[in-house]
Order: structure tokens, then sequence, then C-alpha cells
């Protein structure tokens, strides 16, 4: 395992004591709104401390990116940007709904190298390396065989913050319902990643999300075999925020609905 990678699973253990630990005392919980619907604890603020200060003990050089702080260090010339969600989910979190996760992800020169997505409720950590394969739990892990959109689960997350392409997304869910087995909305976008990555989901789309959303699990699906691009059918989601994955034979039945309902605006 890369000495990188193994950093990044420290420091996502250590994120994650601290959402445990807060986990046994949520009536104690304070939380702040970002901004309407967006909301923010100090869980989510301490978790991404203990990351940080981990990820500084290794590599005090390197550029970081995190949902809460902001960047540190400078992206443009550094080789590496660490990309930190130090609590994916923090509403569920908040409501005692045991689906969100740590998600950290590695570039170096632009291109994501390693992800680490950690789920504490289940004890399941999803990892990968570019070229290496992508694991739950050691175990080597594939997106599913399913081939036919009828017979498949698709994750996807509702708009809850910026409601401007609300009809794209609810023609884009009508005819997917109609289509799949079955629609599911977790609530936490780098753990939907990480199952369409092991096969609980076949695809997965969603539109406004921010990169460390992305980035560790858009690696690890790729790394499980499958497929992710924005809305255009381009690489360029993280810079987008609108994101489609799947299984191969999947995706390729996804993208052309959801483009199909996102209008031009939506796939750049």
């Amino acid at each position: 395992m890369h000495p990188i990678l193994n950093i990044a699973i420290k420091a996502a253990r250590r994120g994650a004591t601290v959402i445990n630990r807060a986990s046994m005392d949520l009536d104690l919980l304070e939380v702040q709104a970002k901004q309407p619907k967006d909301f923010v604890t100090e869980v989510d603020r301490a978790a991404e401390a203990a990351i940080i200060e981990t990820i500084r003990e290794a590599y005090p050089e390197h550029s970081i990116l995190a949902e809460e702080s902001g960047a540190s260090g400078d992206a443009d010339n550094g080789e590496f940007q660490w990309i930190i969600d130090p609590l994916d989910g923090t509403t569920n979190f908040i409501h005692g709904f045991p689906q969100y996760c740590v998600s950290i992800g590695i570039a170096q020169n632009g291109v994501m190298q390693h992800g680490v997505i950690y789920d504490p409720n289940r004890n399941e950590l999803f990892t990968a390396s570019r070229g290496k394969g992508a694991f739950l739990n050691d175990r080597r892990i594939r997106v599913g065989k399913r081939t036919r959109l009828s017979d498949t689960l698709i994750g996807t997350g509702f708009p809850f913050r910026n409601f401007e392409h609300i009809d794209a997304y609810l023609g884009m869910f009508r005819e997917l319902a109609e289509k799949t087995a079955g629609l599911r909305r977790p609530g936490a976008a780098a753990l939907d990643l990480a199952w369409v990555a092991c096969g609980r989901t076949d695809g997965f789309f969603e539109m406004g999300l921010s990169p460390w959303d992305m980035a560790a699990g858009a690696l690890v699906v790729q790394e499980a075999g499958g497929l992710v691009s924005d809305f255009g059918g381009e690489g360029a989601y993280l810079k987008t925020g609108n994101l489609v994955a799947g299984s191969p034979k999947i995706f390729g039945q996804l993208l052309p609905i959801v483009q199909s309902h996102c209008g031009e605006a939506l796939k750049a």
C-alpha cells in the first residue's frame, strides 16, 4: 500500500473517532446553518482538525482543500492536494440517521491518485489508488454486473439548497423511476459513490456537488471498473459539480437520460 494512502486511512479513522464520540450525545450538539438547509456542527470542525493535523504531521508541505476550513497551501504550485470532507452527510448525522462518512481524496498535479471513504457506522473502509484497484476492508471490489436498466438500483441526491434546476431533476427522477427497479437517496454522496463501486447500486447521478463530495468516490468507482463523468460526458465533474457514475453498461444508459432532461446549461 502506498505510504500516502496509509496516512489518509489514519487521518480518516482519527476523524471518525471524533464523529463516533459525538454521535453518543447528539442532543448536546451545537448546529449552525452555513446557509439554508446546509448545516455544520462543531463535530465537522473537530473531525476536520483531527484529519488535517494527521496530514500535516506527515506532509506539512502539501496543500489542503477542506469543506469547513477552505483551502490552505498553494494548490497551483504544490504537487499534492488533499481534498477533504470530514463529515459527508451532516444533516443525516444531526438526525441520528446512520448514513454519513469521512471522505479524503489526494490529487497529484491535478490528477486524483488516492481515495479513502470511511463509514464509521458499518466500520467499512473503501480505498483506491490509481491503477491499483478499489477495496472494501482489504477485499477487492468491482461494480455491479447488471446490464439492463430495468433491473438496476440507482442512487441520487435531491436538490436541497439550489432549486434552480428542480424541474430538470424531477424529469430525470420520473423517467428513471419508471425505467429502473428503484431510486435511492441515502444522503451522503461519497458513500453513494462507494456503493456504486461495490455493486450495492448500479449507478448514481447528482447535480450541485462540491469537489470534496466527489474526489475520493469518483476514483473508487473508476478503480472498481466503473465510469464517471459530468453531465456532458466529460471529466470536468469536480468543476461543474454535476456527476453521473455507474458500471459501464449502466452508465451508457443512464447518461443519455440525464442529458435529455438537464438542458445545455447543465451539460457543461
